[in-house]
């Protein structure tokens, strides 16, 4: 990290109650920036668990904006970007660690695909496994499509196009990868704006990623770059509540690019798809004893979906501005 520098890359990390995460993340970054020109801008969402106070005192250098309450993932890495002077803006969850030379290697990858909007590493999970991190854009049809097990019923289908059986061994262009770790150009970010506000968690990236690519670039992948994420570290402790988030920007997705049409297509598929899943549950429930406590949880959210996408109607808030 050269923070005297003019700097060519803009670092954003958004916290929220992961001090420790976030410490760890923001040693590894330091790394991962030796000789890149590079300032990095941390926003905290308000968190309760001295995370500004500590990241003050042990990383003097790096600038912390401190929100007075949660604006969610988007407003905030909107904030961080409309502070940052980079060319470049990576954007990097607080659970996200990575690797000597990996954001080089991202910035190198950007240079040589100019017409390349964003683009994401490789990304590992703690065990050094795969994570999986390109998807194609939600629609109605893959709405059906995934709720009917048709990649797993006919995974040699090409047309499904699920890169879950791609190995993430090779650079390509992809629809959208996932904004864990994800290197943005700036010229991109003036043209088509931030994220999405009225998305608070989830959805945001293939929302900012498909307008992208509706104004003509195009998203990028690089297993050459490698970055370890662990997932879902902000929200442990409030699952229902991040329940309710994902399939309210779900359903905010689908009204936005595919109409009243795509969100009633998505909730008659979702719910077809919950009573396919209710007794294949209900029978590991009731026959394999140590996965009782999974398919209990499967159970209770399979049946709050049911009931949610039945009855959950109050479209209030979903209407693009």
């Amino acid at each position: 990290m050269m923070p005297n520098a003019a700097p060519s890359l803009s670092a954003i990390v958004v916290s929220y109650n992961t001090r420790k995460l976030t410490l760890e993340c923001l040693q590894a970054l330091s790394v991962a920036l030796e000789g890149v020109p590079a300032e990095v801008i941390v926003v905290d969402n308000a968190s309760s668990d001295g995370s500004v106070e500590a990241i003050r005192r042990e990383f003097p250098q790096i600038s912390v904006l401190a929100n007075d309450r949660n604006l969610g993932f988007g407003a905030a890495n909107n904030q961080g970007m409309r502070q940052g002077h980079g060319r470049y803006f990576l954007l990097l969850n607080s659970d996200a660690f990575a690797e000597p030379g990996a954001i080089a290697t991202l910035v190198r990858y950007m240079e040589e695909n100019p017409t390349v909007a964003a683009a994401g590493p490789r990304l590992l999970n703690a065990d050094g496994s795969l994570q999986v991190s390109c998807f194609p854009f939600p629609t109605p049809f893959r709405a059906w499509v995934e709720n009917l097990w048709l990649p797993k019923v006919l995974p040699h289908t090409s047309r499904w196009g699920d890169y879950r059986k791609w190995n993430h061994d090779s650079p390509r262009l992809v629809d959208w990868v996932v904004g864990a770790c994800l290197l943005v150009r700036r010229e991109a970010y003036e043209q088509v704006g931030g994220f999405d506000e009225q998305f608070f968690m989830y959805a945001e990236e293939s929302d900012w990623q498909r307008r992208m690519r509706d104004a003509g670039w195009q998203i990028g992948f690089t297993p050459a770059a490698r970055v370890r994420h662990l997932g879902g570290a902000s929200g442990a402790a409030e699952k229902p509540a991040i329940n309710r988030h994902f399939f309210r920007s779900l359903d905010y997705y689908q009204i936005k690019h595919h109409g009243l049409t795509g969100l009633v297509t998505l909730r008659a598929a979702m719910a077809v798809g919950s009573l396919l899943r209710l007794p294949l549950w209900a029978g590991v429930l009731a026959l394999v004893p140590r996965r009782r406590p999974l398919a209990a949880a499967k159970l209770r959210l399979l049946s709050w979906l049911l009931v949610r996408q039945a009855t959950c109607w109050n479209l209030k808030g979903l209407r693009p501005a």
